[in-house]
């Protein structure tokens, strides 16, 4: 009996002895939200580091981790919280948390840090988050929808500007993505050749001019006014850039070039809110498939490598700038520039070996580098003007960006980088439009 008791004695100590687990709503994510998100959130990422949601957290920073599961005194979150005020590093700076609030943070941690599915964290007070924004984008386009849209071109005026852009209708189809090893200039990259099916949707007729693009880089020059559109004004945009975007080679009817994938994405959502509609950067299936309209040749024109110049401003015709958009023959679609000019940008993660295993509809990003860009541009030679020429992007084209870190919106050494935009006929849901417009790897 006495062996008995003596058991049953020390089961009840160890149970008082083991605290209850943390709840993360009530005792973990108010504390984040009230200190750490205003440095660390959804807007702003001070050191690269996020915590507004799981995958941002447990992502890290520029110097790396900084939650460790089920070990909180290896984590820089806690650890930071332990550095007296006076020191460097101390977090919340200048304002330590109660001790019962660190004793939390730390025993989640060492429980293995559990975020409840799905959880965004918000800071008190602050403007509508990234996922709050796309749900009431999905409704405004929804409603303004017509389920019985009619595939036609179409024009339209950007709305308070006289800037206008056109959309072609590209039809429903299957075709073969990729290019034969017979074709000259062919890479490994390039095959092997598959079908793929694909949904009809609009593509922009010309490449995205400056016109257009510097509506969303200034908003005085788009009419807006802080508080005219609120779903706009919660759209970020890009930074003042620190030198002349163009570079000297024109504006007015010129494409706009050197943006990161980021910044595309994030013109293709104030354009949606600006407009009512749903527009995104092209998969790269779609890219292709309305690169070849209809042709199986290497070029949209034929074989024949000669012809270039009538279709493409490149390498051979550039004089070692971009031309206005449209100065060439399209192709049998009515794109035109979709070889040449500047190189564009798709959704894609470029993976070498990608049509091994296509992706169901497009290879999600996982990482900032690389990713695929089309068509080719005007310091380029034919061979990467072919319709199935895959390129990749690469951190060299930052190379000349003084900042650290590097500008999540500029890719300064890449002058012969643009970009234009589909509208699908299907409008997608809002998880899928958040997924669209935003890769979550901008931050290198």
């Amino acid at each position: 009996m006495r062996g008995i008791f003596i058991c049953l004695a020390a089961i009840a100590f160890s149970g008082l002895m083991l605290a209850a687990a943390v709840d993360f709503d009530k005792q973990v994510a108010p504390v984040i939200e009230k200190n750490c998100l205003a440095c660390h959130g959804a807007r702003k990422g001070n050191a690269g580091i996020r915590l507004h949601t799981k995958e941002a957290a447990f992502k890290g920073g520029w110097a790396g981790k900084v939650i460790v599961p089920g070990d909180g005194a290896k984590s820089p979150l806690y650890m930071a919280l332990e550095i007296p005020p006076d020191k460097t590093g101390s977090m919340p700076p200048g304002q330590p948390l109660p001790p019962e609030q660190r004793a939390a943070i730390k025993q989640w941690i060492d429980e293995g840090a559990p975020w409840p599915e799905g959880k965004i964290l918000k800071q008190p007070g602050a403007a509508m988050d990234e996922n709050e924004l796309v749900d009431k984008l999905h409704e405004r386009i929804v409603k303004g929808a017509s389920p019985s849209a009619a595939m036609k071109p179409y024009k339209m005026t950007i709305p308070q500007t006289t800037v206008d852009f056109e959309m072609v209708a590209i039809p429903f189809g299957e075709y073969m993505m990729g290019t034969p090893e017979s074709e000259k200039g062919h890479k490994k990259d390039e095959g092997p050749q598959h079908a793929v099916k694909i949904d009809p949707f609009w593509m922009e007729k010309y490449e995205v001019t400056w016109d257009e693009y510097r509506l969303f880089m200034f908003a005085k020059l788009s009419g807006e006014t802080l508080g005219g559109d609120p779903l706009v004004d919660a759209i970020s945009r890009p930074t003042r850039p620190y030198v002349e975007m163009s570079f000297g080679m024109g504006i007015n009817g010129y494409p706009a070039i050197s943006m990161t994938q980021h910044a595309a994405n994030k013109y293709a959502e104030w354009l949606s809110a600006k407009t009512g509609q749903f527009y995104r950067l092209p998969t790269e299936a779609e890219w292709e498939y309305a690169c070849r309209a209809g042709t199986t040749t290497a070029y949209y024109w034929g074989d024949d490598a000669s012809q270039i110049g009538d279709y493409a401003v490149y390498a051979g015709n550039s004089g070692g700038k971009y031309a206005k958009v449209g100065t060439k023959k399209p192709n049998p679609w009515g794109l035109y520039d979709m070889s040449g000019n500047v190189m564009e940008w798709t959704l894609d993660q470029y993976l070498p070996q990608a049509y091994l295993h296509p992706p169901k509809d497009w290879e999600r990003s996982k990482d900032a580098y690389p990713h695929s860009v089309r068509g080719g541009g005007w310091a380029d030679d034919a061979a990467k003007l072919r319709c199935g020429a895959r390129n990749a992007s690469d951190p060299s084209w930052k190379q000349q960006d003084p900042q650290l870190p590097k500008s999540i919106w500029y890719m300064t050494d890449a002058q012969w980088l643009g970009f234009r935009l589909v509208r699908p006929l299907k409008v997608p849901s809002a998880k899928e439009m958040y997924a669209y417009w935003n890769n979550g790897v901008e931050i290198e």
